[in-house]
């Protein structure tokens, strides 16, 4: 094997075949001519992927590698690292983008040629787009407006580069002009500057010799682009990157960051001109990966902060590549581009970056429960306006900081932990807050909305105060904790008793597992913008009521929640549904079952009539959001539930890319979960048709003429059936479908059988409706007794 092949991990080979990691483990074990690892540990081994590739092949498992896996997995396997790689890749993407005709010209000549030639064509681009890197260039002494002619002239004949530098940069008094990150072949790579001043942030240009080993990737690249543009092409690469390592950083979801940017537009009640006045500058002063400045639509002057070099210069290339033509947002909408970035290494709250930056709106996902922020020498900075944070306090100084880089009248919106609402270490800077007017309102997002995903979140919406207006006299305070979408109906498969929303309003398995982000995004921005008192979600409180001995803003506290079942008159209807329910469910039991003796009857398997032609096997590899419809998943499935139109909160599909050819499900397809042990299977009806099959689901499509159906769900149930066709590993057990056994019957048999099938799932489905409804009764009653909305009677 070459000495720097390309390596795959075992999750890479089921990416590649479109299988689960426990299929890859099976085939090791199964084929003693199954490549050997390369590389890895001995609990994570790597393999070759030439080797793979060429195994898959021979099984027939495997006609083509996608292209964009193949880029993927040659970005995984550099020798010099994936975060190298994506530099080495987006300043190619650049070039392919601005420079075409230069790109093609290049890509012609040998790979030593091309790495020879490259290095000077990618500094040119990146001068154009993000200033040049010589050292020692600065601005005026004041802030110069957006579109000024700065940095970098252009160069003649290159009619690439026109134009754009009339959206270059703003920049501020005392800081570099250059917008270069240090990163690829850069010996200040790796460390984090925290000195007085930050370092001017550059893209360091990859030198001949960083560039020879990514050629191939290099060429691979501009053509996964020349299909779906250089922005989308970084933009999948980048997000590999951020699932496979998610520990490695601090994620902001683009759902969660679109909503933080129409919160910094002004409210309903404010002045005309402030509504219509368009956002010039943008400050993300911890700008990690860059999700929330690529959120923002144009025109804007962005500006961006991180103290890891390496990325920053992603961020930088992220959004320079984003930077053309307008994107699409979370919710559907076209966004339009923003200009070139300003992006600046170091450590903000001890180097600030941007000193005299009057911004008009800030946006920030700050660290969380940082000790080692500067309490000590920072001790005396102008920024603690508002009192000195305490040493635990570090996200208060984030506020401050934030604060103090808006224009007065300016706009903050900052994702917070909970504590900071309540700590009361903090409550003389929050009283501070409150009294000033700089706080305007505190709202509670629901435990998944962002990582850590266990708990939920605020969001602190800030208004520099402006000198001479009077404060603000009240804090709108908000809880979307609770709020999901409507619990699809338990007769969602199969004509079924009409369900409803679990107790509490919560979805079955809620929390991360379904996540209704249009519901909690509506309702955030109309409290926002509303500032209306809407029970149990949004309340207008004074300030005077907020300033006692501990000033906890948590929204919870201060937001009585509405009885579970909606009051006396919502129990009542809960009764009358429940009342219902029961009297189907009655009506569906099952008749005495008449004993008989076993039954001796010719058996077949399921893989038997698939390779007669009596049904087709089809594997699920989709997930939420990975394709435009919606995905059936493993868990609605096992709970009856309508199919998942929506990706788990704070999650993309893999990769951000969708699924490739997802299988979309017929009327009387039959769904069985292939891990977990249990007898699940699930008709497909009407109302399911046209849903995409879910990862660790398998599909058993009959032929109506030869196979029932009902029938073949009805005895895949079957417990000795389901135990005798899996397998079991140390932690769980995988059903085997091609195992599972059916009795040979004529047709006209099956649907006998089929129909008792359907009669079962009927009742099955009832109970399971009665037993929500009655759980909903159940708290309702107590929570109404409690609170005084139900008397005892």
């Amino acid at each position: 094997m070459p000495e720097n092949a390309t390596e795959v991990t075992a999750a890479g080979i089921a990416r590649l075949a479109g299988v689960g990691r426990a299929a890859v483990s099976n085939w090791r074990r199964r084929y003693a001519d199954f490549p050997q690892p390369v590389g890895g540990t001995g609990t994570s081994p790597s393999f070759a992927l030439s080797e793979v590739e060429q195994w898959l092949r021979d099984q027939g498992k495997l006609a083509e590698v996608p292209l964009r896996e193949r880029v993927w997995q040659a970005v995984a396997g550099h020798p010099a690292g994936a975060g190298r790689a994506l530099i080495h890749v987006g300043c190619a993407l650049l070039l392919v983008r601005d420079r075409p005709t230069a790109w093609l010209e290049l890509a012609a000549a040998p790979d030593e040629r091309m790495a020879a030639l490259l290095p000077r064509a990618m500094d040119h681009v990146l001068t154009a787009r993000l200033g040049p890197e010589a050292d020692g260039v600065h601005g005026s002494s004041a802030p110069e407006p957006a579109g000024v002619h700065t940095a970098g002239a252009q160069e003649p004949g290159d009619d690439h580069a026109a134009g754009s530098r009339d959206s270059a940069r703003v920049h501020t008094a005392g800081s570099p002009e250059s917008a270069r990150v240090h990163t690829a072949g850069s010996r200040d790579s790796a460390r984090v500057h925290t000195a007085s001043s930050p370092e001017p942030a550059r893209v360091h240009t990859p030198t001949a010799q960083d560039l020879l080993p990514s050629v191939p990737l290099l060429r691979a690249a501009a053509e996964l682009a020349a299909g779906i543009g250089a922005g989308q092409a970084f933009e999948f690469l980048l997000g590999r990157q951020l699932d496979a390592n998610p520990r490695q950083y601090t994620l902001t979801p683009p759902q969660l960051a679109e909503l933080m940017v129409d919160l910094a537009e002004p409210p309903k009640d404010a002045d005309r001109a402030a509504r219509e006045q368009p956002v010039r500058s943008v400050l993300d002063p911890a700008a990690g990966t860059g999700a929330l400045l690529r959120a923002v639509g144009g025109p804007a002057a962005l500006y961006a902060q991180e103290a890891d070099p390496a990325l920053a210069a992603l961020t930088a290339l992220r959004l320079v590549l984003a930077a053309e033509g307008p994107r699409r947002a979370a919710d559907g909408t076209q966004r339009p581009a923003h200009g070139p970035p300003t992006v600046r290494t170091g450590d903000t709250l001890r180097a600030d970056a941007f000193p005299e930056l009057a911004a008009d709106t800030v946006l920030c996902h700050p660290p969380f429960n940082e000790r080692n922020w500067g309490h000590d020498e920072l001790a005396y900075d102008p920024r603690w306006e508002y009192g000195l944070p305490a040493r635990t306090e570090s996200e208060l100084a984030w506020v401050q900081h934030v604060l103090a880089r808006l224009r007065d009248g300016g706009t903050a919106v900052l994702l917070m932990p909970p504590a900071a609402a309540s700590r009361r270490s903090g409550r003389r800077i929050r009283a501070g807050l409150l009294r000033r007017g700089a706080l305007r309102a505190v709202i509670a997002l629901p435990a998944g909305a962002a990582p850590p995903y266990g708990i939920p979140l605020h969001l602190w919406i800030l208004c520099k105060p402006e000198p001479g207006a009077r404060p603000a006299a009240d804090l709108l305070l908000a809880d979307t904790s609770d709020l999901s979408g409507p619990v699809p109906d338990a007769s969602a498969g199969s004509g079924r008793p009409p369900g409803g929303k679990a107790a509490g309003g919560k979805t079955p398995g809620g929390g991360r597992e379904r996540f209704d982000w249009p519901a909690v995004r509506s309702a955030v921005l109309d409290a926002w913008r509303d500032r209306a008192d809407v029970e149990g979600v949004s309340r207008v409180v004074p300030v005077i009521e907020l300033l006692d001995d501990d000033v906890d803003l948590a929204p919870a506290r201060h937001l009585p929640r509405p009885a579970s079942g909606g009051g006396a008159s919502g129990l009542g209807e809960v009764r009358e549904r429940l009342t219902e329910t029961l009297r189907l469910t009655t009506g569906l039991v099952p008749p005495a079952a008449s004993p008989a003796e076993p039954a001796h009857r010719p058996l077949t398997t399921v893989g038997e009539l698939a390779r007669a032609g009596a049904l087709f096997l089809h594997s699920g590899t989709a997930v939420p959001g990975s394709t435009a419809a919606p995905v059936l998943t493993e868990h609605d499935v096992l709970t009856g539930a309508a199919p998942t139109a929506l990706p788990p909160a704070g999650q993309e599909a893999p990769g951000g890319a969708a699924a490739d050819d997802p299988v979309l499900l017929e009327p009387g397809d039959v769904v069985v979960p292939v891990l977990g042990g249990g007898t699940a299977a699930r008709v497909v009806d009407a109302a399911t048709a046209g849903a995409a099959l879910g990862r660790n689901l398998q599909l058993l499509r009959p032929d109506p003429a030869a196979v029932d159906p009902w029938f073949l769900a009805g005895f895949l149930r079957g417990t000795a059936n389901h135990r005798q066709a899996s397998s079991y590993a140390s932690t769980a057990a995988r059903l085997d479908a091609r195992r599972l056994h059916l009795p040979r019957m004529p047709l006209a048999e099956q649907q006998r059988y089929g129909e008792r099938f359907r009669e079962l799932a009927a009742f099955e489905d009832a109970l399971r409706t009665a037993g929500r409804l009655g759980g909903q009764l159940v708290q309702g009653m107590y929570d109404g007794l409690t609170d005084g909305t139900v008397t005892p009677g």
